[in-house]
């Protein structure tokens, strides 16, 4: 929304200027400056304006801030211009209007650009990305924008996996031919897998349950679509199987579950052995003992993450030992919770034979107050105050990319973001902030080279968990919401504007 600051108050007519006598007064309007610059650091800076009647001041851009000091007895007015500092590495300008009646004046703003600087730990500067080529930025430009399968394969009951739980369809040959017209370029096919597989040594995976998951990758696989599989809710909140919390406290425990991580993960590479690159398997979802990063784990002396550690190890292992194409597949190594903070304190890539085949996996829903529990409607540096998370939403989301940057994607680590999202609102306005955030987080990850794919659960409605974008029965777009959401994502991804741009296209 434009911003309209009045300055001046009108000014009444001389008295001799009376009803049987009228005059018209003409406008007066002077400013004392056409132009102002600013260094990259920003700043204040001021003009004088003098009137013969009501002014207003239509700002530019969103970069500047503006205050007005009182009119003096010859009306005249100082306004502060402060300019923010500027992060990019070109200059910016733009232009302010001075308004009085049908006069006008202009006052033109440019602001010099950041210095560049390398990235790199420590760097006190701005982060600015560079696509050097390496492993990370190919597999970033390979998978893409994504989408995830949610609710579907990993959705259980009593213990027991099933495709249809939760309420969702069947996925389809059609499911995956639409989700790639849409723009995405790799689907993730959460599976769980409890509830399907026998008892000790052998723990056989029911056949009819990974000819289904393999039905549905094949289907992917037609549509010209990256897949990614892994083990999901066997391991939620050390609940199931996949208990961290009794692992890190009982060696036996930890012993047995690293079985069965082999038993399992040799059984799906086998099935799988003949796929090409275009499949990746990821070992577990968000594993953690139920704090959801901050739980036991802040103060176990590292046990929980060492358990994690083994349990990705065994599962490279177990697929490199499976033979075909699983030499040479590419992995995704979950952190700790899947938690960005936790993964660069604490995670440690397993060896393996062939080097360059691993993609740390870590999952952003921040901020968690607006994406999932839609506590607030509203995001970013637009938004009504009392309706967003406080804090510089955009720079706080952005640091976030430039850890993940720094120390993974331009050290040459692949790291792709297994899930994120934002939840369907219920008004045009909130639409439109829920959109905005898409494309704000759309164009982080085509910057920082680090891929992201979409968290879709078929829950339909509004609010809180209610991220139904895609039908999953037939590739369709769940709602004209949904499409406008989804538009606004992969537009934003493949678009070459620049998060500058994203930005200053904010919701008024």
């Amino acid at each position: 929304m434009k911003q309209i600051l009045y300055i001046l108050t009108t000014l009444f007519l001389i008295a001799s200027c009376g009803p049987d006598d009228p005059q018209t007064e003409t406008v007066k309007l002077s400013v004392d400056k056409t132009s102002l610059e600013f260094t990259a650091e920003g700043g204040d800076q001021t003009f004088t304006v003098t009137a013969s009647e009501q002014v207003y001041i239509v700002p530019g851009e969103n970069w500047l801030k503006f205050k007005k000091g009182a009119a003096g007895s010859d009306y005249k007015a100082i306004v502060t211009i402060t300019a923010e500092a500027n992060p990019a590495t070109e200059p910016r300008q733009t232009r302010i209007s001075v308004v009085a009646g049908e006069e006008k004046q202009y006052v033109d703003v440019v602001q010099a650009a950041a210095e560049k600087t390398e990235p790199g730990p420590g760097t006190d500067g701005p982060i600015v990305p560079e696509n050097d080529g390496n492993l990370a930025w190919k597999m970033a430009e390979r998978l893409g924008i994504g989408w995830n399968l949610g609710n579907q394969f990993d959705a259980h009951n009593n213990g027991v996996s099933g495709e249809t739980i939760w309420g969702n369809p069947k996925a389809t040959r059609q499911t995956f031919a639409k989700v790639k017209a849409a723009g995405f370029s790799t689907v993730r096919i959460p599976v769980t897998w409890m509830g399907h597989f026998g008892e000790a040594p052998e723990y056989k995976i029911e056949e009819a349950w990974i000819d289904r998951v393999a039905e549905v990758v094949g289907y992917a696989e037609e549509a010209g679509l990256n897949v990614i599989i892994n083990m999901h809710h066997d391991g939620a909140d050390s609940n199931y199987w996949l208990d961290i919390k009794s692992a890190a406290a009982n060696t036996t425990i930890q012993a047995r579950i690293l079985e069965q991580i082999t038993a399992l993960w040799t059984q799906i590479a086998v099935k799988f052995q003949d796929k090409g690159s275009f499949l990746m398997f990821e070992a577990f979802n968000e594993i953690h003992d139920g704090g959801w990063g901050w739980g036991a784990n802040r103060g176990d002396g590292g046990k929980q993450y060492n358990c994690l550690n083994e349990w990705n190890q065994a599962f490279v292992d177990a697929v490199r030992a499976a033979g075909g194409e699983n030499e040479n597949r590419f992995l995704g190594i979950p952190a700790y919770c899947t938690n960005v903070d936790i993964a660069i304190e604490s995670m440690v890539l397993p060896k393996d034979k062939v080097l360059g085949k691993q993609m740390v996996s870590v999952h952003c829903y921040d901020p968690f107050d607006y994406t999932l529990s839609a506590k607030y409607s509203e995001w970013g540096h637009t938004a009504a105050a009392s309706k967003k998370v406080p804090g510089d939403n955009e720079d706080d989301l952005k640091k976030v990319f430039e850890k993940l940057y720094v120390h993974f994607v331009s050290q040459g680590t692949p790291v792709y973001l297994g899930e994120f999202g934002c939840v369907n609102r219920s008004t045009e306005r909130e639409q439109a902030f829920q959109q905005y955030y898409l494309k704000f987080f759309a164009k982080l990850s085509k910057t920082y080279g680090v891929p992201c794919l979409l968290w879709d659960n078929g829950a339909k409605g509004y609010g809180e968990e209610s991220s139904a974008f895609i039908n999953h029965g037939n590739g369709e777009y769940s709602s004209p919401e949904a499409k406008a959401a989804m538009q606004a994502l992969v537009g934003s991804y493949v678009n070459s504007l620049t998060l500058s741009d994203v930005y200053r296209n904010a919701p008024k």
